[in-house]
């Protein structure tokens, strides 16, 4: 047995991760512990060869956790609940996964009695705070180490030190950084590092395969997707299904443009078929099953939930406090949403719930009313003006 000490490193299999295998195993003489985690990305080959790679480096042991279940019940189930779209436009694909995986990983670390635990993160993004801040909050007593971020090593210099390790894997140095996960799938570099070229058509990872158009009923209980197409399943396996649909007609590709943890813009592409068509036909079911009230402040907690995701604060209290407020208005969510998927777009077209307060017998928006008078508008509108006219004829406001 090794008396080196443990470290545990959050591992992908791509190069970063890999340097830091060889560097803490061979440089700080390390016993390293690698583990994955999976939130949607990795088909079951790819996880293997991840762990091949990782024993292959020196890693003492590796571990694959499958966070799918979870990652949907913890976290995406309430981006679904508060329609969350960063700056209106992204799912928080990535910001997600990583708060769901360091979790993952720091609990991981304390079943081995870790000494250290580790991350690949570089000195210039969002992953790093994200690690950093759930590590600092569930195992306080563990020095982080970073090799990546403190080193500031370019890509060559990371593959000239595992050559000299007698590691020489092909490391392909794609054009585009890609990370998919079961809430969408992530696309930077080239293009994004400007702030005015678009990504070329073959930079996303899913082309379009189908040309027309067909219509997908979605079925919503309680806030959760639990049917596409007629058919019952999980919300897991719905988010599969619809992100193939959609993704087969080269849905849900956008550029987000955002302000990151550390205070510099970031554009990233992302594509996310299943996500924005999910948090879109769910925003319009609420539109007729919930009050004017509830509709306003979700909206307001559901951007404050979103941002303190996104900055790595899922373990701050507050955030309990408002899922369990965006869980409570969910009561009523239910009904059926359908929507028509076209190359490159979809529309909503309309929804059924028995839930549906269109369907009361006050009256029909426009055209008739059948529980108040012309009488009972003329005095409420009087009443209504009351404080706007009393502003006016103190301020004598004649305009």
């Amino acid at each position: 047995m090794s008396n080196s000490k443990k470290v545990v490193l959050a591992y992908s299999g791509g190069l970063d991760t890999s340097y830091c295998v060889a560097y803490l195993k061979n440089e700080l003489n390390l016993e390293v512990h690698t583990v994955l985690v999976e939130t949607g990305g990795f088909t079951e080959e790819e996880l293997n060869e991840v762990e091949e790679k990782a024993l292959s480096l020196g890693a003492a042991s590796h571990k694959t956790i499958d966070e799918v279940d979870d990652f949907y019940q913890q976290i995406i189930r309430y981006l679904v609940y508060g329609n969350v779209l960063k700056n209106h436009t992204y799912p928080l694909s990535v910001s997600a996964e990583r708060v769901s995986q360091a979790i993952a990983v720091a609990e991981y670390a304390k079943t081995l009695n870790a000494d250290y635990i580790a991350h690949g993160s570089t000195g210039a993004g969002n992953d790093q705070i994200r690690f950093d801040l759930v590590f600092n909050v569930m195992v306080p007593d563990l020095e982080i180490l970073t090799p990546i971020r403190d080193q500031q090593l370019s890509r060559e210099e990371e593959v000239e030190f595992l050559k000299g390790y007698g590691v020489d894997l092909d490391w392909e140095e794609a054009q585009y950084s890609v990370n998919k996960g079961l809430w969408g799938t992530t696309v930077g570099g080239a293009e994004t590092l400007t702030s005015h070229l678009p990504l070329p058509n073959d930079a996303w990872p899913s082309q379009l395969e189908k040309n027309g158009s067909e219509i997908v009923e979605l079925e919503f209980d309680e806030g959760e997707l639990v049917g596409v197409g007629g058919r019952n399943m999980d919300p897991v396996e719905a988010i599969r299904t619809l992100d193939e649909l959609g993704s087969a007609y080269a849905i849900g590709r956008d550029v987000h443009v955002g302000d990151t943890i550390i205070g510099i813009k970031g554009r990233v592409g992302f594509e996310a078929a299943a996500p924005l068509i999910i948090i879109n036909a769910h925003r319009q079911l609420e539109k007729h099953t919930l009050t004017k009230w509830q509709l306003y402040w979700k909206d307001q907690l559901g951007e404050w939930y979103g941002q303190m995701l996104h900055e790595g604060q899922f373990l701050d209290p507050v955030m309990r406090n408002i899922e369990a407020f965006m869980e409570d208005t969910q009561e009523t969510v239910s009904g059926t949403v359908k929507v028509s998927l076209h190359p490159y777009r979809y529309e909503i077209l309309g929804i059924s719930s028995d839930n549906d307060l269109m369907q009361s017998s006050f009256g029909d928006y426009g055209e008739m009313n059948k529980a108040w008078s012309g009488e009972d508008v003329k005095g409420f509108s009087k009443i209504l003006s009351n404080q706007i006219n009393l502003h006016r004829s103190v301020h004598n406001d004649q305009s």
